[in-house]
Formats: structure tokens, sequence, C-alpha cells
């Protein structure tokens, strides 16, 4: 076997998705046996270009979310100024993308083993053991616990939790006035009364995602949670008219941030929440681990196969450390903003972040940190998804990636760069697009375009 993956979460789906799109051989361990419960999850536009980018449709059983936001902050954030064909969040159920992640994995040939519980991880310097199941490379997308980090004994180094908070999946039986009557933008669904804070959004299909935490009283990290305890903070924020009527799924989060110092330990890696944890603050999380999952896949694939040139794998933690390591910094910033007991002082600062915010510049600064969309990597820019001409008609440059391949794309009448043996595909076509017209374009497989002379230091 090649690739052993850890975790069918999100962030280890998509590298196995990846993995065997390129061909490479790959195993998912996960110890559950099936989907978690529906939980709310919001895709964000830049992992809905990269789902897209492999076929897969996001607005699929999605509900059109708010445009996102910084600490809740009452300006909404306009990701259109991005250039992008998913400008809103996607709402959708976290098990809902795990099954098209799954089913997209398995299509290409990845197998998944449920109800295996990793416990003993030997690593060497040509390949790994995962309870007698041998592999030439681990990759760790088994969560914020990571039970192969602590077996590796891996320091990961951050700040410890100041809070424990809730996250519930509910549908009301009864709502006061004061639940919010609609999806609204996160500054319009957020509350604190007695003792509690919380956000209240209806998903537009009858049911709610209750996020919520006691600004004293704070549960176990690993206390169940119950219809009693979620019942109490319905009561104590939106009064007693407001009712439980089912609880389909829980789970508790908190603020902790830490990171792993590298990505990569030789013949293991780490991505996802196994590689980083920060609070759940503009809905990161998900997003995050896709996005390094879809820069690692074909780099990993590229040297199980023996065509990556040198340096390649190490790129990804180059690359996604420092993203990562960028989404700690904006947390930690709005954790200030949206502290239950802010001070004069945060006040006064929101104040002018706000009036920085409602400027043209300011609000795509925040759309494109909140988005991914403003995310590149030294050397390699996002491109947008540009309509295209070719001589089999109309297509748009996602429908050209769908193979998981590079593409050298020429949009004008250019030679081969030197050096060109077929690494990548090669697409002649025509758009309209001013700012790309001519050019010559360097995409790897994960949309980022690179400069055509660099195609040695990406596919060799």
């Amino acid at each position: 076997m090649d690739v052993l993956v850890a975790g069918a979460g999100p962030a280890g789906l998509t590298t196995a998705a990846e993995l065997a799109l390129a061909g490479v051989s790959v195993t998912v361990l996960d110890r559950r046996d099936g989907p978690i419960l529906p939980r709310p999850v919001g895709l964000q536009p830049r992992t809905a270009e990269l789902l897209e980018l492999r076929g897969m449709d996001p607005a699929d059983r999605s509900l059109d979310g708010p445009s996102g936001h910084f600490a809740g902050l009452p300006v909404p954030l306009d990701h259109s100024a991005w250039r992008t064909r998913h400008p809103r969040v996607r709402n959708r159920s976290q098990d809902d993308v795990e099954a098209m992640l799954a089913e997209h994995a398995v299509k290409h040939g990845a197998v998944i083993r449920r109800g295996h519980e990793v416990r003993v991880v030997e690593a060497g310097d040509d390949g790994v053991t995962v309870d007698g199941l041998r592999a030439g490379w681990l990759v760790a997308c088994d969560g914020a616990h990571s039970t192969v980090r602590k077996l590796l004994g891996l320091p990961f180094p951050g700040r410890t939790e100041t809070y424990v908070a809730t996250l519930a999946h509910i549908r009301l039986a009864s709502a006061s006035e004061l639940v919010p009557p609609r999806m609204a933008h996160f500054s319009q669904v957020t509350r604190q009364a007695n003792g509690y804070w919380a956000m209240l959004t209806p998903l537009g299909d009858g049911t709610h995602r209750f996020v919520f935490g006691a600004t004293a009283e704070q549960p176990g990290w690993e206390a169940p949670v119950t219809d009693a305890e979620v019942t109490k903070a319905l009561t104590a924020l939106y009064g007693v008219e407001t009712r439980l009527g089912e609880l389909y799924g829980a789970s508790r989060f908190n603020d902790a941030t830490r990171q792993l110092e590298r990505y990569r330990h030789g013949r293991v890696l780490f991505a996802g929440d196994a590689a980083h944890i920060h609070p759940p603050l503009g809905g990161q999380g998900l997003n995050l681990g896709v996005q390094d999952a879809m820069n690692l896949g074909w780099k990993l694939a590229a040297t199980v196969r023996g065509t990556a040139p040198s340096g390649l794998l190490d790129s990804y933690h180059d690359e996604r450390h420092p993203a990562a390591e960028r989404v700690l910094r904006h947390t930690a910033a709005q954790r200030v903003f949206t502290a239950p007991d802010r001070s004069e002082n945060v006040e006064a600062l929101r104040e002018i972040v706000v009036d920085l915010m409602r400027t043209p510049d300011g609000n795509r600064y925040f759309s494109g940190l909140m988005s991914g969309l403003a995310q590149s990597y030294p050397g390699a820019r996002r491109v947008p998804d540009l309509d295209l001409t070719t001589d089999g008609g109309p297509t748009r440059l996602s429908a050209l990636l769908h193979s998981g391949r590079g593409l050298l794309l020429d949009l004008g009448d250019h030679a081969e760069p030197a050096g060109f043996t077929g690494q990548v595909g090669f697409v002649r076509a025509a758009t309209d697009d001013a700012e790309y017209r001519g050019r010559l374009l360097l995409v790897r497989p994960d949309g980022y375009a690179a400069e055509p002379a660099e195609l040695g230091r990406w596919f060799g």
C-alpha cells in the first residue's frame, strides 16, 4: 500500500481522494462506524472553488449563508470583489460534506475502513506501520486530539482554552419574538443574557444552529450534551416561550490555539485539526483542513510515483504552515472583539475597525482573509475560474482541472516552455478576460498559477 490516512473527516477524505485520483493506492482508517450526526458547517468561497476543481458541486443540498463576518462586526463581507463564482458562504451539514467527499474518494479507488481505531504507529525511514498495516506514508488527519500526534510524542505548542462552548443542531417546538426569524448576518443572530452568550441561526429548513456558552459555569470538554442543558440555555437567552423540539446532534469546542512546528515528520504528514487548532470564529476549521489536503495531495502523489522534483513535498509545510498561522492570528484578534466582558477600549477599537470594513479596500481585505480567496504562496497565486473557449467549445478553467493534473493554459499563441515534456496537460484557449487574455499560465492542480518558467520546480 502506498499511503494510509488516519481520519475520515473532510481533510482525510480530501487527501485520500486527491491521492486516489493520481493513481496512488490509499486506505483511510477511521474509528467511527459511520458518519457523524448532522452538524451545520459553512463552506467558505475558496473551499467551494476547490471542490469545483474536482467536479464536485458545493451548492448541492446547501443553503446560501450570510456573506461571512469578521468577529461578528455588523458589516457584511463582499466576496465578489475577489472574482469568484461563490460569493457567499454555503451552509451544509458536515455529514453531507463527508458523504460527498467519501463518494468522490471511493469512486477513484480509495478504500475507507471504518470502526478502526489507531492504536500503534511505527515510523521508519522507508515506511510506516499502523496497527500491523504497512504503507510507504501516513497522513494524520485525525483531529484536534490526534492519536497519531500523541503516539509519536510530538509537542503541540500554543495557548490552552479559556472557555468551553457548545454547538447544537436543533429544532424548536416554539419560539419567542427574541428568536431570529430568518438567516441573517452573524451580528444579527447573537445575544447575551442571564449569564449566557449565544448565536442562534435559522438554517432555512426548520432547524437551527445553536452555539452557546456560559460566562461562569463551564461544562467539561467530554461531558455529553443533554436536552436539559440545551433547554436551560434556550430559556435563559430567549425566554420560557422558546422550547426545544428535538436535539439532532451536538459537540463541544473551545478557544485553544495550537500548531505543530513541522507538518512533516519523516514519512508522516499532518493536515487539518491534527496540525492546527484555533477558535471556530468565522468558520475556518473545516475549510482550512480541506485546503491543506488540496495542497498536500498532488505533492505526495508525485513523491510516491517518483516524479516529484526535489523539495516538492517539503513545500507543503512551507506553504500551509504560514497559512494556518495566519488563521490562528486573526482568530486570536477576533477573540478580543467577541469577548462577552469586553472593555470600553475594545468597544472603541470595534468602532474604528467597523469604519475600516465599510471602505471598499478594507472590506476587500477582510473578505479575502475570511474566505481564503486572498491566499497566495511565494511564486503561486490563485487564478479565478475563467470562462474559456477551446476547439471543443465553451468551457471553464475548473473543468480543465477535474483530472487533478497540472495544466499549461495558452491564452495567446505561445511556444511550449523549455523543459516541457508532457508533465502537465496543455490546452490552447481564448478568453475575453482582459487580465488574462494572451497569457501563458502554469496552473497547479490546486488552482494556483505559477510562472511557466517554474515548470521544473513544480513538476520536474
